[in-house]
């Protein structure tokens, strides 16, 4: 993996692979740095096309086209974890690229992440591979009661994932799954979710953000509140957790730990997301510099920036049609809707900030 000389001086360009709302974010960032971008994504309707002067429609895995993309970079960034592995390599061998091909492998594969962070030494879920139906029913045989099966790749907002209560309910679910190779983890009765979103630049320098509540509906984030209720021993060890994954892994950029608060105020790691995360979306408007200035930072080379959060703040996702109330949402709040044409039931259209009182 190509490494930077120097840092991204402004006037050059951050490569952004993927055009959602992440990305959309990551560009309008970049801007206010004075840096451009380009954007690489699969297909032409991007919301991030809207906000850069440099797009590139083609498919992930076309490596003509990602080396045309890589001649016009400085530096590559994506916004999204299940990308070809290839293609990425392929990314690597002629521009840097943040977090790189090592933190992407590990994130994306359930089952790998969840061994690296028990070689941390970090706390989990109990977890078991499943290849097979059998596999499943012996798997769930080890559990106390209940638990979930997941996909070991791909899969966010609750898909590829089966609440499971029974022997027979793991193997149905596997079936369901079509032979995907998958991961059992059991049930965890928590109190609370929060996440760190943290980043670390490439000589090591860590700054972590001020965990928030996050509170989700129908497996999707619906809101992130911070403060949240961890004391502050909890805080200092939940930044220390995603010091460790980062550092072990090399990591540049920002990342999100997702983490489960126990009945008895243990932190257990849930997921780690390789990117800038949607419970850091609060940062934009409550933070001196938010996690999409810091993503960029890191990716450029620049210095990170203070995480310092001078305000009370909740973010709350706006999903399907509730964003045809925008006029209303624009009187509420720090209102961001990222262009999407097609308001789906499920899909993030947007978000509200609303910050709650300035910190002395």
């Amino acid at each position: 993996m190509k490494k930077l000389d120097k840092p991204v001086p402004p006037g050059g360009t951050i490569g952004i692979i993927g055009g959602g709302q992440l990305g959309r974010m990551l560009s309008l960032a970049a801007s206010a740095l004075g840096l451009k971008t380009c954007i690489y994504n699969d297909a032409p309707d991007a919301p991030a096309f809207q906000v850069t002067q440099n797009a590139l429609a083609a498919p992930y895995d076309d490596l003509n086209m990602l080396t045309g993309f890589a001649e016009v970079c400085d530096a590559v960034t994506f916004e999204f974890e299940n990308l070809p592995a290839h293609a990425i390599a392929h990314l690597a061998q002629r521009v840097p690229v943040r977090p790189g091909a090592h933190a992407l492998a590990m994130t994306q594969d359930r089952l790998t992440e969840k061994t690296f962070v028990e070689k941390l030494g970090l706390k989990t879920a109990p977890f078991f591979d499943v290849t097979s139906a059998e596999q499943a029913r012996a798997a769930f045989a080890k559990l106390n009661g209940k638990g979930i099966l997941k996909t070991r790749r791909f899969g966010y907002d609750g898909k590829g994932q089966a609440k499971v209560s029974s022997p027979d309910d793991a193997a149905a679910a596997f079936e369901s799954f079509k032979g995907a190779p998958s991961i059992l983890e059991g049930f965890v009765d928590f109190s609370y979710e929060v996440s760190v979103v943290a980043a670390r630049g490439e000589g090591g320098a860590f700054a972590a953000y001020d965990p928030p509540h996050n509170e989700h509906e129908n497996h999707i984030l619906r809101r992130s509140t911070v403060p949240s209720q961890l004391t502050s021993a909890q805080v200092t060890e939940a930044k220390a957790i995603a010091r460790k994954i980062a550092d072990a892994l090399d990591y540049v950029g920002v990342l999100a730990v997702e983490l489960f608060v126990g009945k008895d105020g243990t932190l257990l790691v849930n997921e780690i997301a390789p990117r800038v995360h949607n419970s850091g979306h609060w940062t934009i408007e409550a933070c001196q510099c938010s996690q999409f200035e810091q993503h960029i930072r890191a990716v450029a080379g620049w210095p990170l920036g203070d995480p310092v959060r001078h305000a009370d703040a909740v973010m709350e996702n706006i999903i399907g049609a509730e964003a045809d109330a925008w006029e209303a949402l624009a009187k509420g709040g720090a209102l961001h809707l990222y262009g999407k044409k097609e308001a789906r039931p499920g899909r993030k259209m947007g978000h509200v900030t609303r910050l709650k009182g300035k910190q002395p």
